[in-house]
């Protein structure tokens, strides 16, 4: 062997020794995502797009669902491996019935991002006008429908809950009649309601019983988080690190306002008024026997879950 070629083997030994980590292929994670363009459910999205998932090993694929619901039964069937932004009452009622399905973090704590809203040329002038009017909710076990509960309750009215899908499908319905009140998180609606189009007849927080209530969560597959624990866990350390670089970072508002077509001032409007970083808090499932009394009370749930079902349901990782 010459010695030429001794020395080029010998650099292309020294270049594969020493070829970065990131050269490996990333452990791919599926994910459902209710409410595509939502702050509380941007998470995921942000993070990926600033490198904080690659830089854990990670790369996302995202579904996109009309709500909670389709974003639970995705996890069940096993067609993805998280769901980012389920109905926690919904998910208690699954697993009580023997759903392979664990809550991996806390999604939002309270219900103020959650409105309902009218046309402005609409008789329905509060939510206590809803009496026999129909008002949507995305799907059914979804947050957005658990909250419309609440609000009826409240209330005392007799507003029949349909289900409309997305918020941009429901509000086709509402400004052609098809129903009366419509549902929106923003930033979905603060432009028609900012040009006058649309009015807020009341806000998730309205209902007192939703205000310290985690009403959304995300969601792993049981078997998954069996089988890839390891890879589970880097998903829960890329996604607190996506979640400071969101509120702390101010290319955080500018990936947002990039993936949600938002301006960015609107962006930090949405933070400050209806999504501040205490609500948003993955590390705990807040009002957990609230929760289970209203889903007893939903139907739900049949009994409250023990605290030993409790201790297997809620598997969030610990912060390092």
């Amino acid at each position: 062997m010459s010695v030429s070629h001794i020395i080029k083997s010998a650099i292309v030994s020294l270049l594969l020794a020493t070829a970065p980590a990131t050269s490996h292929a990333a452990d791919v994670l599926k994910l459902a995502v209710g409410a595509p363009n939502n702050w509380d459910t941007s998470i995921p999205e942000i993070g990926q797009r600033a490198g904080i998932f690659a830089k854990h090993g990670l790369q996302l694929e995202i579904l996109y669902t009309q709500g909670g619901g389709e974003t639970m039964q995705a996890v069940i069937s096993g067609s993805v491996d998280i769901g980012v932004a389920a109905g926690t009452q919904a998910v208690m009622g699954a697993f009580a019935k023997g759903a392979p399905v664990r809550i991996l973090a806390a999604g939002t704590t309270g219900a103020g991002d959650l409105y309902w809203y009218v046309p402005a040329d609409s008789p329905i002038k509060s939510f206590k006008d809803t009496n026999g009017k129909t008002a949507g909710f995305s799907t059914v076990g979804a947050s957005t429908h658990i909250t419309l509960l609440a609000l009826i309750k409240h209330f005392g009215t007799s507003t029949k809950a349909t289900a409309t899908g997305a918020s941009a499908v429901t509000l086709t319905q509402v400004m052609s009649g098809q129903i009366d009140v419509g549902w929106a998180s923003p930033p979905f609606g603060l432009q028609q309601l900012q040009e006058g189009k649309i009015r807020l007849i009341a806000r998730g927080n309205d209902a007192p019983s939703m205000v310290n209530q985690t009403v959304r969560v995300h969601i792993v597959n049981a078997n998954a988080l069996k089988q890839r624990a390891d890879v589970i866990k880097r998903f829960m350390q890329a996604y607190r690190e996506s979640y400071e670089f969101l509120y702390s970072d101010p290319r955080g508002v500018r990936i947002f306002s990039e993936y949600s077509k938002v301006p960015e001032n609107l962006a930090i409007q949405i933070r400050d008024t209806f999504m501040p970083k205490a609500v948003m808090s993955p590390d705990k499932v807040s009002g957990v026997d609230a929760i289970m009394a209203d889903a007893i009370t939903f139907k739900t749930l049949s009994a409250p879950l023990s605290q030993q079902q409790l201790s297997e349901l809620i598997q969030i990782p610990p912060r390092p």
